[in-house]
């Protein structure tokens, strides 16, 4: 088992962990949740023994990491898939590993078997794709067949066949009485494969607690009803009856309804007495991802703006010479793409295709017209993409050539 107490890090003024308490017990997969800078990855690390915290302490079976006896055989992690030197092969990795723990060889075969890399094993790492090197992290960590297992974003660069085996593997792994404690950003992937979640923000502890537990505590149930789409105005006769009886509805993009506080029974009830025909009655809890969001919403530090392209489509300024003409303007078949809007801002959904198939929209990524004397495109149209005519050098310029010969490479 992992406990934390009152544990806190420091770097200087700026609090990484503060006062966190919890712990990971046995038999369960413990999910470790919590947007960029958390501090997830600074709790891993004061577990592992790798940063000292500030304050409190953190200890795994009762001991810290340091004073575990031979703690590879007890613990193992995956906390950097990279952390792997390039130029050597993966099985020689594991065997090093495998030496100074005291761990037989015959082991090393065994892990390359279990995460699938034994037809790769005399590769160099170097060479290995993202997924595969999470898959020689995973094996280091149960190279010692340890007890204890951290694993910090151990689906990252797996494709789905990869996702589902590591799933498998922490559950199994769990099955068995060990201690599984997964940090992931993978809200989908963490709602099916955890038992428990704990859940910090800028360093704090949010939540510990089961994942029904944490979903139903941070989100609201409720039903979806969808009237006929061809009978509008039933749907605004249900909106008033459920409103009369004490529900709250929401309109939907879809054009169903949203309703809190009425059981399914009493909506299908008011329904029927409305002569309303229903096409949906469903009801709807919260996903994990939707509750993360409701819970972590005050604890995010990095929030994106509206990219409205500003200034990419600046109009020319006063005495500025006009644009050329374009080759082939006024021909028959020619086609003008319509101007951007004002501003630079995006187009519309209708009109962000608009124009004659095959041609490029207008906008701020609009590829440049054609410099004068390009050839035409098949059909009589300009090609949108030819190259400008070559300009004369400019008086004491440098042939591109020369640019290219050993001594100026240097």
């Amino acid at each position: 088992m992992i406990e934390a107490v009152g544990l806190t890090k420091r770097y200087g003024d700026k609090t990484a962990v503060y006062n966190l308490s919890f712990q990971v017990r046995p038999g369960t997969v413990t999910g470790f949740l919590g947007p960029n800078g958390s501090g997830k990855s600074t709790t891993m690390r004061m577990i592992l023994g790798l940063d000292n915290p500030t304050s409190g302490q953190v200890t795994i079976g009762g001991y810290p990491y340091r004073r575990l006896p031979n703690a590879p055989r007890q613990v193992g992690a995956l906390l950097d898939a990279k952390a792997v030197h390039g130029g050597r092969a993966a099985r020689n990795h594991l065997l090093c590993l495998a030496q100074l723990s005291g761990i037989p060889a015959r082991r090393v075969d065994e892990v390359l078997g279990v995460v699938g890399l034994q037809d790769v094993a005399k590769r160099r790492s170097k060479g290995f794709s993202l997924g595969m090197g999470q898959r020689l992290g995973i094996a280091a960590a149960l190279l010692g067949d340890p007890q204890v297992l951290l694993f910090d974003e151990p689906v990252n660069g797996l494709d789905p066949e990869g996702i589902l085996w590591v799933r498998n593997l922490m559950k199994a792994l769990a099955a068995e009485g060990r201690t599984v404690f997964v940090s992931s950003h993978l809200m989908s992937e963490m709602a099916v494969t955890a038992d428990h979640l704990i859940v910090i923000g800028r360093g704090q502890l949010l939540a510990d607690m089961s994942i029904k537990d944490f979903i139903s505590a941070n989100s609201a149930d409720f039903a979806r009803v969808r009237t006929p789409d061809t009978e509008p105005q039933l749907r605004e006769k249900l909106s008033s009856a459920l409103t009369e009886a004490g529900g709250h509805v929401l309109p939907e993009q879809d054009g169903a309804l949203r309703v809190t506080g009425l059981p399914l029974p009493r909506i299908s009830d008011i329904a029927h007495d409305s002569d309303v025909r229903l096409w949906e009655l469903s009801p709807h809890q919260a996903s994990l991802e939707e509750a993360y969001m409701r819970m972590t919403q005050g604890a995010v530090d990095y929030r994106s703006t509206i990219d409205q392209k500003a200034g990419l489509m600046q109009p020319l300024p006063p005495g500025a010479q006009p644009p050329m003409p374009v080759p082939g303007q006024g021909q028959p078949d020619w086609y003008a793409p319509p101007p951007p809007q004002q501003g630079g801002q995006p187009f519309a959904d209708g009109q962000r295709f608009a124009g004659a198939p095959g041609q490029p929209t207008a906008g701020p990524y609009a590829a440049p017209a054609p410099a004068p004397g390009a050839a035409p495109a098949a059909g009589g149209s300009p090609n949108p993409y030819a190259q400008a005519a070559p300009q004369p050098a400019a008086p004491n310029s440098v042939p591109s050539s020369d640019l290219t010969k050993p001594e100026d490479a240097r």
